[in-house]
C-alpha cells in the first residue's frame, strides 16, 4: 500500500512541474504590444581623398551609408559647416549647400562635391543622420596648393 503511494506521489510531482512550467509560460507572455526594432545604427565609409587642393579646383568626395541593418523607411540627412577657409559643398550637380541647414539623402551611395574658394588651409564637417536620431560626424582638411 505505501509503495502505491509513493508512486501516486511521485505522478502527482510529474504533474504539477509541468503545470508550473505551463503557467508561468503563460503569463510571461502578457505583453499587449509586440516591441518591434526600428532603431538602426549606420557608419558611413568615405573613399580616399587628395589631402591639397587648388584655388578653384573641385574634388570627388564618395560615400556610402552602411546601415546594420536593412530598414525601407529609413531617411538620410546631411548637414554641413565650414570653420577654416572658405569654399562650396555640393550634390552632383545641385546647388550648393548652405551651412548648417539639412539636406535629405536619396540614396545611401553617393558623391558630394567640394570646390576650393580660397589660399588657405581648408576645413568642414559633416553630419549624416536619420529620422530615429542617429547621427555620424565626418571631418575634412584640405591643405592649399597654391
Amino acid at each position: 500500500m505505501i509503495a502505491f503511494f509513493n508512486k501516486f506521489r511521485i505522478g502527482l510531482l510529474r504533474i504539477y512541474v509541468l503545470l508550473a512550467i505551463l503557467i508561468s509560460s503563460v503569463t510571461s507572455c502578457s505583453k499587449d504590444e509586440l516591441e518591434i526594432q526600428n532603431d538602426f545604427p549606420f557608419e558611413v565609409k568615405v573613399m580616399p581623398i587628395p589631402k591639397e587642393i587648388v584655388n578653384g579646383n573641385t574634388l570627388e568626395i564618395r560615400l556610402k551609408i552602411e546601415p546594420t541593418y536593412s530598414y525601407t523607411n529609413t531617411q538620410y540627412y546631411l548637414r554641413y559647416f565650414q570653420f577654416d577657409g572658405q569654399g562650396t559643398l555640393q550634390y552632383y550637380n545641385e546647388l550648393p549647400y548652405l551651412p548648417n541647414d539639412l539636406y535629405q539623402l536619396p540614396t545611401k551611395q553617393f558623391r558630394l562635391y567640394y570646390t576650393s574658394k580660397s589660399t588657405v588651409s581648408q576645413s568642414f564637417e559633416v553630419w549624416i543622420s536619420d529620422n530615429f536620431g542617429n547621427e555620424k560626424q565626418l571631418s575634412f582638411e584640405f591643405n592649399s596648393s597654391d
